[in-house]
């Protein structure tokens, strides 16, 4: 699975500002339910539950907000570069200017643990996230994050 596959290139948004992490949670909502052709107050309940069960930020500004849903059949995702970043409760305490929110299949686990494998290898990265983090358009975000890039 690649980064192609699951974001798209209407999948990136530059975000100048927003409140705090539960705001950030309904603005990427409101753009993957569009994506994934899901309902949106359902796809931002299933988010806001899984995080209660834990923070899904994994450290050095990143985070990969997820959720199963029934009507998912594939991967689906959204990027967001936020220009201020947001306490994200994350493992290291940092906060988060990275995120990808996904919805995933709620049956079989494979294509889901293949999702988040790929994006949270591909953002591990310290120089891939140097460069989403500089990126000047969604358009470029997108690039980078596609660009085949040995980690």
């Amino acid at each position: 699975m690649t980064p192609e596959q699951i974001i798209g290139r209407d999948g990136v948004l530059l975000i100048e500002k927003t409140a705090d992490k539960h705001a950030l949670l309904a603005t990427l909502a409101h753009r993957l339910a569009e994506r994934a052709g899901c309902d949106e107050p359902a796809l931002l309940a299933a988010v806001l539950k899984r995080e209660a069960l834990g923070s899904t930020g994994i450290g050095d500004g990143v985070a990969i907000p997820h959720a199963r849903l029934a009507n998912v059949k594939n991967p689906v995702g959204v990027l967001a570069i936020l220009s201020r970043p947001v306490d994200f409760q994350a493992i290291d305490d940092k906060p988060v200017d990275v995120a990808v929110l996904l919805a995933l299949p709620e049956t079989g686990a494979g294509a889901a643990l293949e999702a988040l494998s790929c994006l949270s290898r591909r953002l591990r990265q310290s120089g891939l996230r140097a460069d989403l983090r500089r990126a000047v358009s969604s358009g470029a975000a997108y690039e980078i994050l596609c660009a085949d890039r040995k980690p």
